[in-house]
């Protein structure tokens, strides 16, 4: 009885992992960091929200301080100069994020035309896209985000 080794060719498919590995992984890496840019952006948009909602805080109580109020929305994150804080945005840049204060009806407690008398705190910023490629995509290479706030007019009573 006699052993026959049969002689075999190279297959065919030896090289097909590693062409879908260099296929997939750009795909795969656009994916994660679209991912993380996105979740940068909600963030952004958080701390955004959180800076109206103090200044609208504060304005309920004070709406004729207009500096005072920007003031709060600007200092709210936890944070000295010289340290080093993870937030995306600072708040304190007068160049890159705005804050509007827009008072509805009377600067006072009270009714104005059947409507609580409010104020309205927004604050602006304009968020750079990291994400390669994707301002050419979208047509911007930044994403405009605006939180908004509003609370009504506490004190002083209307005279």
């Amino acid at each position: 009885m006699s052993l026959r080794l049969k002689k075999t060719s190279p297959s065919p498919e030896k090289g097909q992992s590693l062409v879908e590995l260099a296929i997939s992984l750009p795909v795969i890496l656009l994916i994660l960091l679209g991912t993380f840019d996105f979740g940068m952006a909600l963030f952004s948009y958080s701390i955004l929200r959180d800076a109206a909602q103090e200044g609208a805080l504060y304005a309920s109580f004070n709406p004729g301080n207009k500096a005072e109020i920007e003031n709060r929305a600007r200092n709210i994150l936890p944070r000295e100069d010289e340290e080093v804080f993870s937030s995306p945005i600072d708040l304190r840049n007068e160049e890159t994020v705005s804050v509007a204060i827009k008072v509805n009806g009377r600067a006072c407690q009270g009714v104005t035309r059947g409507v609580a008398n409010n104020i309205q705190v927004t604050v602006s910023y304009q968020y750079p896209i990291i994400m390669p490629f994707t301002g050419e995509v979208i047509g911007t290479e930044t994403i405009p985000l605006n939180g908004y706030a509003s609370n009504v007019i506490l004190q002083p009573p209307c005279e």
